[in-house]
């Protein structure tokens, strides 16, 4: 049985307003994910959510040389999933970036994610959340790179757009890798079946 799986990337505190590293326009894209996670679970299909989960010496972090300003170091309040997402017991957490060594922007670097996806029969993957031009990217381009196909929800990402055309860039990118764009949960749920 080939099942499809939701994957909501890094809708964590410091990734939304107020936090150390917020995305534009992050919080917009909550109701519609809260959506969408409702009809995984009235259809008993699985959600997964990843989160940064940095030790607080992490490679990518402005004071350690790296890109960032210190952001989801492992059990503050902003490496928390945001309280208005639809998280509960039935969500898988993906925690990724835990080597202080390693970036680890997709999902699949450095987990058991793919395992754990195939134990679970899934083929087919959804995406939705932040950021485009990082995380949405490297999660999308992971999980074709393990012999899934990837569907990214267009209207549920929001990008940093750190050099201005990142965003654009990276949509170009995801889909020369053979990632699906839809747009909206109507598609999503059609797309579904």
């Amino acid at each position: 049985m080939n099942e499809t799986a939701l994957i909501i990337v890094d809708v964590q505190n410091d990734f939304c307003d107020n936090g150390s590293l917020p995305v534009p326009n992050a919080e917009q894209i909550i109701p519609g994910i809260n959506k969408i996670i409702e009809y995984f679970h009235s259809s008993f299909l699985p959600v997964y959510a990843t989160r940064d989960w940095h030790p607080i010496d992490h490679c990518s972090f402005k004071s350690n040389g790296g890109l960032w300003p210190m952001h989801c170091v492992q059990q503050t309040k902003g490496s928390q999933i945001h309280s208005e997402l639809l998280i509960d017991s039935r969500v898988t957490i993906i925690n990724k970036g835990t080597d202080k060594d390693k970036e680890a922007y997709s999902g699949f670097d450095g987990t058991d994610f793919s395992q754990e996806l195939r134990k679970r029969n899934i083929s087919k993957v959804i995406i939705s959340g932040l950021a485009t031009d990082y995380c949405i990217n490297w999660t999308t381009i992971g999980a074709l790179n393990n012999g899934f196909s990837a569907t990214v929800i267009s209207d549920l990402i929001r990008g940093i757009d750190l050099k201005p055309g990142d965003c654009k860039n990276a949509i170009n990118e995801m889909s020369k890798s053979g990632a699906k764009f839809i747009n909206s949960f109507d598609d999503a749920k059609i797309f579904i079946g």
